[in-house]
Formats: structure tokens, sequence, C-alpha cells
């Protein structure tokens, strides 16, 4: 049987059922000025931001033209990484993204670069009279925005410039165990069968470095060294799924450690605010 690294640190939360109403008047009187949809890979972040832009849009249209949403995935950024990073672009059903397919594959990107990045999504998304919902799993590109971090300013990088998450309304998608390693295992194997090889093979043969492709982690990793023939296709595809399983859990543990912070996440199914 396949490792799936260390346990959980602790019990999953309980899923609340969101209140999109309620939520809709914390917007409209200036308490929400941004909503965060947060949570693991495989958990159905994008499906519950796309859901929740839609269902949020007419309750809010005495103030705003729509919701848009801002990406905080590391990886999404990059042009030509469609396969392994789950881009899925059609899941957005005409709801505007922003902060993918901005820089070339082999490009570098940090927090800071995110910072500046999303402080300019977020106000071209104001600029046309739309609301912000920020959806992704990289943990420190969301706590960059939760906790307000700046830069240049000669402060940690830690400091807050107000209370954790003011004025952030933090949604985290909620799924049981075995039900995301199923999820993550069936999307793998969709994703080997569906071209990642061969996109990978693409990226070497236009100029990314294996090195930089190594760099990227997860799929790119594994894949790449399967590519380069240091490593076999089973062993590829049994590291690679352990690696994603470990990944998932120490997303876990960091939005877990953001509430020990102070940062209240309603967990949610990701489902929850269909056909309600």
């Amino acid at each position: 049987m396949m490792g799936r690294g260390p346990a959980y640190p602790a019990v999953l939360p309980s899923p609340e059922t969101p209140d999109i109403g309620t939520l809709a008047h914390a917007v409209l009187d200036g308490r929400v000025r941004l909503v965060c949809v947060l949570g693991p890979t495989a958990s159905g972040k994008t499906r519950f931001a796309v859901t929740l832009a839609k269902r949020l849009s007419p309750l809010i249209a005495e103030k705003f033209c729509g919701a848009e949403i801002i990406s905080a995935d590391s990886r999404q950024v990059f042009r030509g990484m469609d396969i392994g990073t789950g881009k899925d672009l059609d899941e957005y059903d005409g709801i505007p993204y922003h902060l993918i397919d901005i820089l070339p594959a082999g490009a570098d990107f940090s927090v800071y670069e995110f910072k500046k990045r999303f402080e300019e999504a977020e106000a071209l998304v104001a600029g046309r009279g739309a609301f912000p919902i920020l959806c992704g799993g990289t943990g420190l590109y969301i706590n960059s925005v939760a906790a307000g971090y700046r830069f240049g300013e000669a402060r940690p990088l830690s400091s807050p410039r107000a209370e954790a998450g003011d004025g952030i309304h933090f949604f985290g998608t909620l799924v049981d165990r075995e039900e995301r390693n199923r999820r993550i295992d069936r999307r793998l194997d969709e994703r080997l069968a569906g071209g990642l090889v061969e996109e990978v093979r693409r990226l070497l043969d236009e100029g990314v470095g294996a090195a930089k492709l190594i760099s990227y982690g997860l799929e790119y990793k594994y894949v790449t060294r399967y590519v380069l023939g240091e490593i076999d296709f089973g062993t590829m595809r049994e590291q690679l799924s352990t690696a994603i399983h470990r990944f998932a859990k120490r997303q876990m543990t960091w939005f877990r450690g953001m509430e020990r912070s102070g940062i209240r996440i309603h967990w949610v199914l990701p489902d929850s605010i269909v056909n309600r």
C-alpha cells in the first residue's frame, strides 16, 4: 500500500453551512472588503469560488457590478504550465480571473512579487466596479494578504499592518481525507493520460531548464526526472502521488496554523452553496 506521509496534527474541522445573504450584507456595509477561498489541493476551491461569485453578485449589485477571482496559486502564474498546475480555465465559466498566465515558464516568482501583483489586481477589480475573491492554496501568498505584509519599510516580513484577517471573510473548502486521497490519485492519472509528460517535454524543448522545472516541485519535479531517465514511469507515479498527498497535509497544517494566529476560517463543503 502506498505511503501517505504523517497523519494530520489535529482532527479536521466540522463544516459549516455558508450564509451568503449575511455575507452580502457585510460586503455592502463595508465590513468585508475581500473574500478568500482557501483549502488543500483537490478540495474544490475553484468550483466553490466560482459558485460563490455567481451567488454573491446579484446580492451586492447595488454597489458592485459583479465578483472577480484573484488566484493565489504559486504555479498557475506561468504560461504553458497548464496540465501540471490544473488550471482548468473552463471551470471559471465566465467569471473574470486574475494572476493566471502572467509570466513565462521558467521565470521566478516570489511572495514579494505576488503581493505586488495582488495589489495591482485588487485595484483593477475595484476600478471595474467589481468585488474581489482571492482563491488558492499557496499558504504564504494568502498569509501575505491576511497579515498585510509590507516590503521595503524596514519591518519584519511577518509584521501585520492591522489585525490578522481584518476585513477578510475566509472560506476553507473541506473534503474527507479518504475522498481527497481518491481525488488526488484520480486527478493524477487523468493528468498523466492527458499529456502531462508531453507538457514537460515541450517545456524542456522550449528552453526551460530541468533544474528550474524540478524547483517548481510536485508534478514538474517528478515528471522531469522521469523524462530525464532518472526514474521509471511506475516509480515516478508512486513517488509523485505520495508527494501530493503529503503536500495536501502540509497545506492543512498551514491553514490550521493561520487559525491559531487568530484568523477565523469558515470551513465548508465545496458543493455547499450549489442549488441553495
